[in-house]
Parts: structure tokens; sequence; C-alpha cells
């Protein structure tokens, strides 16, 4: 279904083959992310991937967006806390003309003093951006909250003074230390014959040497209390975010919070949204999601509820998250949230551009590919009791994380922190 190889100098492909496509999704993944950064640099990641558009050695900044573009493809790139990621997808006819854009923007920017200081501006816009938005902004203050004082817990894009700091210098040494062979996948899903994709990597990278791999610091969880931070701010709607550690992406109990998360906040039919919208209608947006990364995860409640009844919103979220620690859930919610998950997986890798992150993170991360059947099995053998011994364990009371951004007032505060038991 799958097939890998592996070049001499470390860089690894990976392709799946679906015939019956006009297009190709192809990607190459480095894995450098927000969690590789001291403060010195934080952002770098980011800043770098913003950077390496401007132009490489081969196209300028103009024609990296019109080679792709101008066949009809798709061209953009992410920056995660584990991962940047360059990816397009084109009808498979020009995939050589597009993976050697890809391979340029990867192997051979320019990073230029001139494109650094002009970028500089576009990203303190971009923070300015997440601060305005609130449902961004509480996010990272959850975040901040869960890992203080690690890269994981500090924003993806910077802080100003950062940014502001980053040099020319430094964005080079930081792509030098991270771009290598050794820690980049290739990885390609629709029209698509894998010795094809093969010999144009070892013609593009053949003479690009192994580097050595930078390990990032290592999360550690050490709450001992519940913790709040707010922000006030004159806006129409309560941001709220409660979260806790979670799982990491290899963790045995991964699938049954995985399930917890479609019964607790996943879907319509979900526990949060049918008490607290459904039923009271004191939200428009709420649900809940699991976040996992290579040593640890988050698992989260987000919502905008409306101003003055957001005391009354996060009871009901604890009342449920109090229930299913108690009780768990019953035999119907497990049923229907297995098979969401299932169907969910299924429909998603039916894209080819998700199939291609699906193999490329996989190889990545975990350096294996995890087959659609392997995981629908994986999802199958979760029990009934695996659910309520992972949400005993994650939605531990002491372990709050409440974030919220919004028209607070002193006495809000004061009643918000003694909900969750936060100093």
């Amino acid at each position: 279904m799958y097939r890998k190889s592996v070049l001499k100098n470390g860089l690894r492909i990976v392709t799946h083959e679906i015939k019956d496509r006009d297009s190709v999704s192809l990607g190459v993944l480095v894995g450098v992310g927000g969690r590789h950064e001291d403060d010195s640099v934080k952002g770098a990641a980011h800043y770098l991937e913003h950077v390496v558009f401007k132009g490489t050695k081969k196209y300028s900044c103009d024609a990296i967006k019109e080679t792709v573009e101008g066949v009809g493809g798709t061209l953009n790139a992410f920056t995660s806390e584990e991962q940047t990621c360059f990816y397009a997808k084109i009808p498979s006819k020009f995939l050589s003309r597009t993976f050697d854009v890809l391979a340029d923007l990867v192997f051979a920017p320019l990073i230029t003093r001139k494109d650094v200081e002009r970028e500089r501006g576009v990203i303190l816009e971009e923070i300015k951006m997440y601060h305005d938005l609130p449902q961004y902004y509480v996010m990272e203050l959850l975040e901040n909250l869960v890992w203080p004082q690690h890269p994981l817990g500090k924003s993806l894009a910077g802080t100003f003074e950062s940014v502001e700091a980053i040099s020319q210098k430094q964005i080079k040494q930081f792509y030098q230390s991270h771009y290598i062979p050794n820690n980049i996948v290739i990885a390609a899903c629709g029209n698509i014959a894998h010795q094809d994709l093969v010999d144009l990597v070892r013609k593009k990278t053949e003479e690009t040497p192994f580097g050595k791999k930078l390990e990032p610091l290592a999360a550690t969880h050490q709450q001992e209390h519940p913790r709040a931070v707010f922000c006030v701010k004159p806006i129409e709607q309560m941001h709220v975010a409660l979260g806790m550690e979670g799982v990491s992406i290899n963790h045995e109990m991964r699938y049954a919070l995985g399930v917890l998360n479609v019964v607790m906040g996943g879907n319509m039919s979900s526990r949060l949204f049918n008490e607290v919208r459904e039923k009271r209608g004191l939200a428009y947006s709420i649900g809940t999601a699991s976040k996992n990364f290579s040593d640890t995860g988050l698992f989260l409640m987000r919502a905008g509820v409306e101003n003055t009844k957001v005391e009354k919103s996060l009871a009901l979220v604890l009342s449920e998250f109090k229930k299913v620690r108690a009780a768990g859930i019953s035999k119907e919610e497990f049923t229907r949230a297995k098979e969401y998950c299932i169907g969910q997986l299924v429909l998603a890798l039916e894209d080819t551009m998700e199939h291609m992150l699906w193999v490329g993170e996989s190889t990545l991360l975990r350096d294996h590919i995890r087959t659609t059947d392997e995981v629908i099995q994986s999802i199958k053998r979760v029990r009934l009791d695996d659910v309520q011994m992972v949400a005993r364990t994650v939605l531990d009371g002491r372990n709050y994380n409440l974030a919220i951004v919004g028209p607070l007032t002193d006495q809000q505060q004061a009643a918000l922190r003694s909900m969750v038991g936060a100093e």
C-alpha cells in the first residue's frame, strides 16, 4: 500500500499511489518546529518558513509561485510545534517541475539580509493579527499555562521582542542546523510512481550531506495545582479555553482519549455541545480537541460564550468532566464515538493532501507508516473501561489550566478561579 525508500544521506521518500486520480499531493516535511527554539530565536522556524519563499538559487519569489500556480496547482507551507511542511497539489503531469520548486525552497534558499528584514515586518503584523483574534490568543495563553518556561508554551510566531532581534545570521544558522537530509521526509500521494519520485529526489539532493539532528528540549509535566490566567478585553464574547496534559502520539491510551474527545465535544452529538449550546443556548461554538506530540499532549475544551454567563457555562463543562470521571460513558455513546473516529479517518484519507500528510508525518515523527487498517483495528480494540481510565487520568481537576479572554470583571475573575481551584 505504501512504499518507502531511504537515500544514502538519510533522506526518506514515502508514497501512496492512487491510480484513479489526476493529481498528486506532494510535501517536503522537515523535523523542526516551535519546540526546537530557545528564547533567543523564538519564532525562527516560522520566520524561516516565510523567508525561503522570497527566493532560491534557481527561482525568484515570483517564479516560485508562478511555476506551480501557472499550471493550476496550489502551493503553501505551515509550521507547527514539531515540523515545518512545504506542500503543493498539482495535475500529475507537472510533478517534476513542482518537485523542483519545493526542493529548491528546502535545499537552496537564499536567505538574504534584505529578505530577512522585509519579512520581519510581515511577521510582526501576523503576531498583531493573532493577538487581535481572541479565539487564537486564548490558546496561546492556555499553552503557556500547560508548559510554562518550555518552548511548547510559547507562540510559534515568536514575540515582538524575539522577532525584532533575530538576525540573518541566526536564521541561516537555524536553517543549517535543522534542514538536513536525515531530518527530512518527502511524501507524495495520488497518481504517482514511487520510483519516478525517487529518481527526482536523488538527482536533486544526492550531494546534500548527512547531518546531525538536534533533539528538542524534553517536555516535563510538574503541575501541582490548577492554574488560571485572564486577559481583560472589551469584546462582545468571552473566549474560554480549559486544558490539561494529554498523551503523546505513541501513548497506549491515545485511541481511548480520541474516543473520549468525541463523546465530550468532538461533534454536534457530544455532551458539551448538547448541554451548553443546544439545551441552554449559552454558546455558538464549543468543543474539545486532543493534540498529540512526540512526548506529551494536550486535551482541551474551547468555547465562545455570552459575557454575563461565563460562570454558568464553565460550571456545566466542569460538571460534565466530573460525571465522566465518576461514571464513565454509556455503551451507546461509546459505540457512536468509535464509529465516528473510524468514519472520519476513512473520509479524511480519501483526500490526497490529507493522505500525503498522513504518510509524511507518520514517517517523520514515528519512522513508521501506520496503515488505515492498523489504526481502525486499534480503535476497535478500545474498551469502555479504557475510556473511563483515560478520563480519570486526563480530566483530573488538579491539572486544570483555565485561560479566558474577554470583558471580565474582578468579581468574575475571582469566581472563575475558585471554580477550578486556582490560586
